[in-house]
């Protein structure tokens, strides 16, 4: 069957459906990562997008029930040069295809991805449709042109957890073991609350790693709640869209500015960042994928980053703030990282869990731990 995604701009590429069918709505963005196709699928922080791999085939080692980020695919709609009809991994238990079709993902193949990367680079990302029941262009630009933006727009709440809950209280973890020695799990020591804007499993696993008892709370979750969970440290997940579009978040983080350790990710970077008074902009196509430097300004050091985010903090913004710039993007030095002058507070734009490096900026959770353990004292 044939399937068609048509940009803002006029432009419609037509290739061959994968996955499920139908038609979905979102910003078309590009992913340069070699692997990860399954958890980019499943990462909270694409709702809202189409997401495009750079890399030209797609699909050959299948996926797994092990290396979910979230419980479903979260993206809009799923776009490859070429679908891997062969999958080849012990671990495999779904063929992508089967995959996209069991949670209703639209897929398209055999476009030029190429050609659609240099124009997302060019023009910036773009608002989009994917369709396998609607062949007409004009229709289809149309629709593009009036779907929903990301700017200003709450995606937060789309894919928050609803409750409060302990994670991994069922010990379903108890196996797993230290990224560094395969030592066992250490005991939690520290109590932490851990909002959820659209976290990613791997985020959780590396805090119990380092001796967290994690609680995962709303992202509307209210400081009076928090007070009562007494925490040793606060930790901002990552998440999809505009940090503007979350203003709840910035205002109950602006209260527990100067009660806890706080540490952020992603789009709790930037959540923090707004509340502790700087701006924040859109990127022209954001950061996406597993290869990406950063230098860590203290050491003087590169690390091979992951990144996913299409807005970023106001680095002039930073200025007359007690806050200090710890990291910077090597391709276009754009903010990555925060640091309070005074307050056991500090945030990175890039992800640490990911471990592309393999283990580049692993030290930024142990350095949450020694943060709350000053604290504590």
């Amino acid at each position: 069957m044939k399937a068609y995604l048509a940009l803002e701009d006029g432009t419609v590429f037509e290739g061959k459906n994968f996955g499920a069918q139908g038609e979905s709505y979102g910003e078309v963005v590009f992913n340069t990562s070699l692997t990860g196709y399954q958890e980019t699928l499943n990462d909270p922080s694409y709702k809202g997008q189409i997401v495009t791999m750079t890399y030209p085939l797609i699909g050959n080692y299948g996926v797994n029930l092990e290396d979910y980020e979230s419980s479903d695919p979260k993206v809009e709609g799923f776009v490859v040069r070429e679908l891997s009809r062969i999958r080849s991994n012990y671990r495999s238990q779904y063929s992508l295809d089967e995959y996209l079709k069991k949670y209703n993902v639209i897929g398209i193949e055999g476009i030029d991805t190429r050609a659609l990367t240099l124009r997302l680079r060019d023009k910036g990302a773009m608002k989009s449709v994917l369709s396998t029941i609607d062949s007409d262009p004009k229709s289809l630009i149309e629709k593009a042109k009036n779907s929903a933006g990301l700017v200003g727009r709450d995606l937060v709440k789309e894919v928050s957890t609803p409750e409060i809950y302990e994670w991994d209280a069922d010990g379903k973890e108890s196996g797993a073991w230290t990224l560094s020695g395969k030592q066992p799990l250490p005991e939690a020591k520290y109590n932490v609350v851990a909002f959820d804007f659209g976290v990613k499993q791997n985020i959780l696993r590396r805090l119990k790693q380092v001796g967290c008892k994690v609680t995962v709370v709303p992202a509307s979750t209210p400081i009076e709640k928090v007070l009562e969970l007494n925490p040793d440290g606060v930790f901002l997940s990552n998440g999809p869209g505009d940090p503007e579009g979350v203003p709840y978040a910035a205002e109950t983080v602006k209260q527990m500015i100067g009660k806890f350790p706080i540490f952020g990710i992603c789009l709790g970077h930037q959540i923090l960042s707004l509340a502790l008074g700087a701006k924040t902009y859109k990127l022209k196509f954001g950061h996406r994928g597993a290869n990406q430097p950063v230098k860590n300004l203290k050491s003087d050091r590169a690390e091979i980053s992951v990144q996913n985010h299409g807005f970023a903090v106001d680095a002039a913004s930073l200025e007359g703030l007690p806050l200090e710039s710890t990291h910077i993007n090597l391709n276009d030095q754009t903010n990555e990282g925060i640091r309070h002058k005074t307050l056991p507070i500090f945030s990175v734009q890039h992800h640490p869990e990911a471990s592309p490096g393999p283990h580049d900026s692993s030290y930024l959770f142990e350095e949450f731990v020694e943060m709350m353990e000053k604290h504590k004292k």
